[in-house]
């Protein structure tokens, strides 16, 4: 950590990017120089210019999920249960959660699959849910985040790794700035 001058005398620490790590030093750059000059949001914003999603209910999410999972997934296990959380919380580095509990029914196991997708994901645009909800639905057939795991997504979304990387700049985003972007874009 060290800390910039931002003229007459302000100081401020410099964020560490810490939703970026494991990314080639020149993005790390661009993405610390945007937000240093104040302009990550203006970015994510032209780069994404229409506004949120329109999946907004528990119920709602229930069907997007579900749908994309009979495009893609035809023979997986059916979904129980699909919420968006209020207690999944970005600081515990998770942003979904998929959950399967086995038990025994009738001398057979069945496994009770669900779905939890963190609230932060109700007001971002809609490339952002589908990365996150392609994501929870691969580990219904791969548990771990291997090339197997990262093949499902691509092949359920083409830009799965940008729009992770896009989704990743705007938590530095929101954690430097505190600002929620989109916000003023949803139609009631």
């Amino acid at each position: 950590d060290f800390c910039l001058s931002r003229g007459l005398g302000d100081v401020y620490k410099r964020q560490p990017l810490k939703y970026l790590t494991g990314y080639p030093e020149p993005l790390l750059l661009q993405a610390q120089t945007l937000l240093d000059q104040g302009k990550l949001g203006a970015a994510l914003l032209s780069r994404y210019p229409d506004g949120p999603h329109a999946v907004r209910t528990d119920r709602a999410l229930y069907e997007y999920v579900t749908d994309l999972k009979n495009t893609y997934m035809r023979n997986g296990d059916l979904i129980n249960k699909v919420a968006y959380d209020s207690k999944i919380h970005v600081i515990q580095h998770a942003l979904g959660q998929h959950t399967y509990i086995s038990r025994v029914q009738g001398g057979k196991l069945r496994a009770k699959h669900e779905i939890r997708v963190a609230t932060l994901f109700k007001t971002v645009p809609a490339e952002f849910l589908k990365m996150i909800t392609v994501h929870e639905l691969a580990h219904l057939k791969e548990k771990d985040h291997n090339k197997a795991f990262y093949n499902m997504c691509l092949r359920m979304e083409p830009h799965y790794h940008q729009y992770e990387f896009d989704l990743r700049l705007y938590l530095t985003h929101l954690e430097a700035t505190r600002e929620t972007l989109w916000l003023s874009l949803i139609h009631i």
